[in-house]
């Protein structure tokens, strides 16, 4: 059985389009990923899209688009990928599902040189894969929501 994770900014433009990419990615049939803003900005932030093909991952069929449009997705899993969007409450057809802040630092913000911007995009794509291959190493599709719960909230820290 696949697990269906939902990443969740509020702009729905970096983080949750990162961490949509990179899980869709290795997945690997384990977890099928989206991701979605509570208030989305109408495009993917343009480096994010440029890093994630730098990094070899794809990037089609990724859209900047609200949380109302997974009312049907019953995620497994949520996770909060920015501050303001953890503290949001959540629309109520999320009710089951686990969830989980992996905050992670916003690198379309850096500000620098482009180097300066490249390492943070780099770090937080790194970061990402760490956590979506640790828990797939746990072998995420075979875990009662007791066990995900506990994993999720262990790569948070």
């Amino acid at each position: 059985m696949s697990r269906r994770f939902l990443f969740i900014c509020t702009h729905n433009r970096c983080r949750s389009i990162l961490a949509e990419a990179i899980t869709r990615q290795l997945g690997d049939g384990q977890i099928e990923a989206a991701s979605a803003g509570s208030q989305p900005a109408g495009e993917i932030h343009p480096l994010s899209l440029r890093f994630l093909r730098e990094h070899g991952i794809d990037t089609s069929g990724l859209k900047n688009q609200s949380w109302h449009e997974f009312e049907h997705f019953q995620p497994h899993a949520i996770l909060t990928m920015c501050d303001q969007a953890a503290e949001e409450v959540c629309p109520v057809w999320f009710g089951a599902s686990q969830r989980q802040h992996w905050g992670l630092t916003d690198p379309s913000r850096v500000t620098g040189s482009d180097e300066d911007v490249r390492r943070a995009f780099q770090y937080t794509i790194k970061e990402i894969e760490r956590r979506v291959k640790s828990l797939l190493e746990q072998d995420v599709a075979n875990m009662d929501s007791q066990e995900l719960a506990y994993h999720l909230k262990r790569l948070a820290a």
